[in-house]
């Protein structure tokens, strides 16, 4: 059974990367009726930063921690359980300061765990999720699509690009809806703003 992990970010509920993971699941679901859908609001329930004792135990061998060293483990092997069931990922994110918003970060600090996730050999670090796919949709108020040079202040695409390929996901779509902040302005209904995006979206996740 087909599984999809779907990960939101941003803390409008009507917030447009919203909007467009929640058509991407609803194309999912039509095209993989007897699929699996993994709901994590990362504004609803944001993972707690990783503090000294996360990484003493994460450090521990797992048969040597303390009962008190699984629990401080607890949500970041819960999360990565998440990553492991699931076949493909989509990830609504908000652009932030030309960034990830930080309930994202923090997510990204739970999973990215040595010996879970990712592993160091002798070629150098290996991702342990392989044969993932993850679609990214991005929503920004400006223009900021890479090669531009405004592009060169986004740090959305590049860095979780080279995230998920730290931990092995390495087949990764963007879509991106720039120029949200002309719906505050006035000057484009959001049904017209959209619409092409909406289409892009359909065609991914089919």
């Amino acid at each position: 059974m087909p599984t999809l992990l779907h990960l939101d970010s941003s803390p409008l509920e009507s917030s447009i990367s919203r909007e467009l993971t929640r058509e991407f699941v609803k194309t999912w679901k039509a095209a993989h009726p007897d699929g699996a859908v993994i709901e994590r609001d990362l504004a609803a329930n944001p993972a707690a930063p990783i503090n000294a004792a996360w990484v003493g135990s994460a450090f521990t061998p797992e048969a040597a921690r303390t009962p008190e060293q699984a629990a401080a483990l607890a949500t970041s092997e819960q999360l990565i359980a998440e990553l492991e069931v699931a076949d493909e990922y989509v990830i609504g994110v908000a652009m932030h300061n030309f960034s990830v918003p930080s309930v994202l970060k923090l997510w990204i600090d739970q999973v990215a765990r040595l010996g879970r996730t990712f592993s160091y050999g002798e070629t150098g670090p290996q991702g342990l999720l392989k044969g993932k796919k993850a679609t990214i949709i991005v929503a920004s108020g400006g223009f900021y699509e890479v090669g531009t040079p405004a592009g060169a202040m986004n740090f959305v695409e590049p860095y979780l690009k080279a995230v998920l390929g730290f931990l092995g996901i390495t087949d990764v779509k963007f879509v991106t809806a720039s120029g949200a902040s002309q719906l505050m302005r006035g000057t484009v209904d959001r049904a017209t703003f959209l619409q092409p995006v909406l289409e892009q979206v359909r065609t991914v996740a089919a």
